[in-house]
């Protein structure tokens, strides 16, 4: 039985099996890369965070092409989207649409295992490793700043996400 195309791209199954991800980071923050633009033909990206107790995620940015969803493999995690702060524990998922603002981070007193999603794909991984060249002293924090185009992660501050996670401590 044949099915026609529904695109003009193609990109063949892929499975990752869990200890064939790169792993960054170490402690209070790792990121798994699971799947990227030229495994996936650009449908998808696809990381596994996982975050210690209260241990920020990501600072508050957006993306201007695409939306990133966020699944809670376990614990709890506290998300601001636009000027709200949401809640998503165990079980629930969290879809953010291109141009919010966002920013994650593990509650207090919980860790937080996430799967994250971006469609259409961005290529992230590299962007991941150079957060883990800032995170080791290997590359200038300015490095990520003059990346942001490239990776579709920019960055603004938020006065909303600052006084709640200082307050959550």
């Amino acid at each position: 039985m044949s099915t026609p195309p529904l695109t003009d791209q193609e990109a063949p199954p892929l499975l990752v099996r869990r200890d064939e991800a790169e792993v960054l980071g170490a402690g209070p923050a790792t990121v798994s890369l699971l799947a990227d633009v030229p495994s996936t033909a650009g449908f998808l990206s696809a990381t596994r965070t996982t975050l210690d107790e209260g241990q920020d995620g990501a600072a508050p940015h957006y993306h201007r092409t695409s939306a990133e969803t966020f699944f809670v493999l376990g614990g709890v995690l506290e998300v601001l989207v636009g000027e709200e702060i949401v809640t998503a524990r165990e079980g629930d998922l969290l879809f953010v649409p291109p141009g919010t603002v966002h920013a994650f981070g593990a509650a207090p007193g919980s860790g937080a295992d996430l799967l994250i999603v971006f469609t259409p794909g961005v290529e992230r991984f590299g962007y991941f490793r150079l957060l883990d060249r800032v995170r080791r002293g290997d590359a200038e924090p300015a490095h990520v700043l003059d990346a942001q185009d490239r990776y579709d992660n920019h960055f603004v501050d938020s006065t909303v996400w600052r006084d709640f996670r200082r307050a959550d401590r």
